[in-house]
Parts: structure tokens; sequence; C-alpha cells
């Protein structure tokens, strides 16, 4: 995130109790051990890989997609996907309103993420992250020729890169504008014609009588405290991937209309979803 929102105010934390600590102890415990077991198997195989495949991972992102698969079951949040994940060559865009959303995105499909340089740097998630082979970006302008040509070489090796193009999260009411910067990587010559952009909603469902936003992830909360909170509630509510139809980028004049046009359909997909919980 290059710049944190701070659109609303966070929702006040509610007081753990003795039991609501004993369920994130079991739950952060279980949680740990399926995440990072699966990724000392993910290295290992790893290992046998790289030689015959070198950039190319026919392999690990299975792993990877099981591990985040399982986790909602570990957490006891419920997850459904609606719609057919991009299956062509091309990159994917979605919101983001939380660190669940690794876990959601990375449930149906292979994906690569894209994230900023200093997740990278972070302990255990940026171990984590270069293991499953996410691509770290700057946001300086003098970078953007280079990392044109990472991301042309990963779309060329078969990886379907996924970014957020809000550039932040936001608390999961609301879709955020679309910076189109990253979009400019699709309209080189050889690519432009051949490549295909998934925009995909992700929603979050509260516990029964949480705050609306009790998932989402935003402004100066922190991530342990944030963590320990979705561990320790009692009830858990659900997330919903909604995926919508890709858009060809030869279809678009520009990274200004295609970032536009994914941004109305993430929104619009939003939006619908939320409309539902409101209907008698």
């Amino acid at each position: 995130m290059s710049v944190t929102w701070r659109g609303a105010a966070p929702p006040e934390a509610p007081r753990i109790t003795i039991w609501g600590w004993l369920r994130a102890g079991l739950r952060g415990a279980a949680l740990g051990l399926w995440v990072f077991g699966g990724l000392v198997l993910l290295l290992l195989v790893r290992l046998a890989e790289r030689p015959f495949h070198g950039v190319r991972r026919p392999w690990t992102p299975a792993i990877a997609s099981t591990v985040c698969r399982g986790a909602f079951p570990v957490i006891g949040t419920g997850f459904q996907a609606v719609g057919a994940p991009l299956r062509e060559p091309g990159a994917v865009v979605a919101n983001h309103s939380s660190w669940l959303d690794i876990f959601a995105l990375n449930a149906r499909k292979r994906i690569y993420f894209v994230s900023k340089a200093e997740v990278s740097r972070w302990p255990a998630i940026g171990w984590l992250a270069r293991a499953t082979g996410t691509v770290f970006i700057t946001r300086e302008v003098r970078d953007a020729p280079a990392q044109a040509r990472l991301f042309e070489a990963r779309l060329r090796a078969g990886h379907r890169l996924l970014f957020f193009p809000e550039g932040t999260s936001s608390d999961g009411r609301r879709v955020l504008p679309f910076k189109s910067t990253l979009f400019e990587a699709f309209f080189t010559q050889d690519l432009q014609a051949s490549l295909a952009v998934q925009p995909v909603s992700v929603i979050y469902r509260a516990p029964d009588g949480a705050d609306p936003r009790f998932y989402a992830w935003w402004g100066d909360m922190g991530f342990g405290a944030h963590l320990l909170r979705v561990l320790a509630a009692r009830r858990q509510g659900r997330v919903t991937v909604l995926y919508h139809p890709p858009l060809k980028v030869a279809d678009y004049s520009d990274r200004k209309a295609l970032a536009a046009a994914c941004e109305a359909a993430v929104r619009a997909g939003l939006e619908a979803e939320l409309a539902r919980d409101w209907q008698p």
C-alpha cells in the first residue's frame, strides 16, 4: 500500500474474553502449522521444479492454492467463489480490504501477487511472499520501465499476475479509485493482442452482530491486533470472491480506459452483493 486510506474511523475493538483468547490460541496454532507446513512442502517441491522449469512453476502454485483454501476452515470463516477464474494468459485485479484477500484470491486460481517492495522485508510474511513468487515493485517513476519488463517476462512465462489498483486497502464497503499506472505493462506491442485482465470483487460478510467492517484492515490498524480479533471471534462470517468476465486488453485504447472498465466491474459486483444483504 503506497498511501494508507483513512476515509473512515475503524470499529471499536471488542473486549476479548478468556474463551476468546483460548480460541485465538488454538486457531492461531493450527493456522500457523497449516500455512508454514505448506510452505515447507512448497519449498521442497520447488527444489525439484526449478531445475526443469526455471521461472515457470507448473507444480508449486497448486500447493499454494490448497493451503489458502484450507485456511478458511481452520479459521472458521465461510468461503464462496462465484464465476469462472481466468484460464488464458493475463492478469487479475481486485478490490483490497483485508490481509485475508491473500487467502481468498489464491484459493481458486493459480496467481502471483504484485506487492510493494517493503513487504519483502516483513518478518514471516515477506518470506512467505518471496517463496510463493510474489512480484515486488516500487512506486517510483524511474523504476517503471524495469518493472514493465519484469511484468512482461512473468506474463510470457504463463504467470497470472494479481494486483490491487486501489493502491491501499479500504473498509470493505466501497471500491476506491483505481490507479492506472500498472496497467501500462499490458500495452506493449507483443502483449496487447493476446492478454486479458479479469476484474474480481471480494466481499466480506461479518459475523452476526459484528460491525460490517469486521474483516477489513486499513488505516493505522495493527496487523497483530486485527489477526487476534479475527481468530478470537466466537462466530465467524464469510467471504465471497466474484469473478467477472475477462476484458481483452486489445479492446481498450490505453491503460486509463482499461483501468476504468475494471474499476466499474469490481464496484458493480461489490455493490450488488452488499445490496443483497439488505433485501428482505
